[in-house]
């Protein structure tokens, strides 16, 4: 009886709701000292982080209109300085430690270009409306995993436990729909790499015109991926409804095998199962950085802090380079990657003792002004630093939101990494309508045997 009475009350708890709503005076500040997104709005004491002055909105000369290459508007920025490993130390307190981790590692080539920091970051009017009213009524149920009372904006601009910045990130507006190009190269030891292309529709139901939490049948987002190279693993298809109350329904998942010609559920998509082509490098939940259930963690809120992570990446995102231009023996050109000081919220998740995950802890580090995780430290069993991620964000200045140009997954341990959302031999992330339709499984088997 006392077992039973304790699991009914544990049920009760984990469907309350948790308080993450803030007053009408905390709300107000977004308007006031906070920016629509909840960033501090004024710059840091020594001005190396300017103010925010509405983001980056204007579509620069270079840029040939929607749907092309988005080129650099700040063409004649140089550096500021370069940190490598000899001089690391004098800036080690605004470094990760998979930052410091792989200084140590590659001293003679890894470097990091620091240049002026500018605050692009920019979002439309009413996704800023949207984020007012969700910190206002956004809730979560579930113990963490349903999402309540939130549409179109981030749902908790003023976070106050560690998983709401993670909730901000998932849900974070990338448009409305849209398709984009994503490749993926596993580097040996020896620089070598095998491409493997991806072509990804997403749809995101949570911030289509006119959507409410009651109209959106549970789901979040919608995404569809096709493997077209390399000729083995082509017409792999993966297909996602992310919803929003996982406790009601966990993530819809199915994947189609060529030679099965069927179209399966697969619940083995998600957490620390392997991702699609990725050779063991990357884990289902390391997909833009970071997505799917949280419930494996404890997630706790370490603090803000002012750290060196990639941004405003039109250079590498360029397409006047190559992925052999790009990839290189160790990581990355990191001539091509352009870094600068923005306040992150820290956050990391350990593992609950309950439950397991091949990373026992994660810390994020996440960008104040678009909630995108930007670095990512990840610990394995013995507390050990095992891997480190970077996602190198631009502003997509026409939309405007920011995308990403390219994410690095480096297994520190085995002196491999996975470089993964590159388009530069593809065309260009664009918007396209897609209705729900498109997603229905049915269709994608449909569409699949023909």
């Amino acid at each position: 009886m006392k077992r039973a009475s304790l699991f009914a009350a544990t049920l009760m708890l984990t469907a309350l709701p948790l308080a993450a709503k803030v007053s009408p005076e905390e709300a107000a500040k977004l308007k006031t000292t906070l920016t629509p997104m909840g960033a501090e709005r004024a710059g840091n004491k020594d001005g190396s982080i300017p103010a925010w002055e509405g983001g980056y909105t204007v579509s620069p000369p270079c840029y040939k209109g929607k749907g092309t290459r988005y080129c650099d508007p700040f063409p004649d920025d140089k550096p500021l300085f370069t940190i490598t490993k000899a001089n690391m130390a004098q800036y080690a307190d605004k470094l990760s430690e998979g930052q410091k981790a792989m200084f140590e590692k590659f001293p003679t080539t890894y470097k990091m270009h620091v240049y002026p920091t500018r605050r692009t970051a920019a979002y439309p009017d009413f996704v800023y409306e949207a984020t007012y009213k969700n910190a206002l009524n956004a809730e979560l149920g579930g113990g963490g995993e349903a999402l309540i009372n939130a549409i179109m904006g981030v749902p908790f601009p003023i976070p106050k436990t560690g998983v709401e910045p993670v909730w901000n990130h998932k849900v974070r507006y990338r448009g409305q729909s849209g398709r984009r190009w994503n490749n993926q190269a596993a580097v040996t030891t020896t620089g070598d790499f095998n491409l493997v292309t991806l072509r990804e529709d997403v749809m995101f139901p949570y911030t289509q015109p006119g959507a409410t939490p009651e109209s959106l049948n549970n789901v979040i987002i919608y995404f569809l991926q096709v493997v077209t190279q390399p000729p083995r693993l082509a017409g792999t298809i993966t297909l996602v409804h992310e919803t929003m109350d996982q406790v009601k329904e966990p993530r819809r998942a199915w994947q189609y095998n060529p030679g099965q010609r069927r179209l399966r559920r697969a619940p083995n998509v998600a957490y620390d199962n392997p991702g699609t082509g990725a050779d063991g490098l990357r884990t289902n939940d390391q997909t833009d950085t970071f997505n799917g259930a949280t419930d494996r963690y404890t997630w706790k809120i370490v603090g803000k802090k002012e750290v060196y992570i990639p941004y405003n990446a039109y250079k590498i995102h360029s397409d006047q380079y190559k992925y052999r231009d790009i990839i290189q023996k160790g990581h990355i050109n990191q001539d091509l990657a352009r870094y600068e000081l923005h306040r992150v919220w820290i956050v990391e998740g350990e593992v609950k003792p309950t439950t397991t995950h091949m990373y026992a802890k994660r810390r994020f580090y996440i960008d104040e002004d678009t909630w995108q995780i930007a670095l990512v430290d990840i610990y394995d069993r013995r507390g050990a630093l095992w891997r480190w991620q970077e996602a190198h964000q631009f502003q997509a200045y026409d939309q405007p939101f920011p995308g990403i140009a390219i994410e690095t997954i480096y297994d520190l341990q085995n002196n491999r990494y996975l470089a993964q959302a590159m388009n530069n031999e593809d065309p260009e992330t664009q918007e396209m309508p897609f209705p729900p339709s498109y997603f229905d499984p049915a269709n994608v088997q449909k569409q699949a045997t023909k």
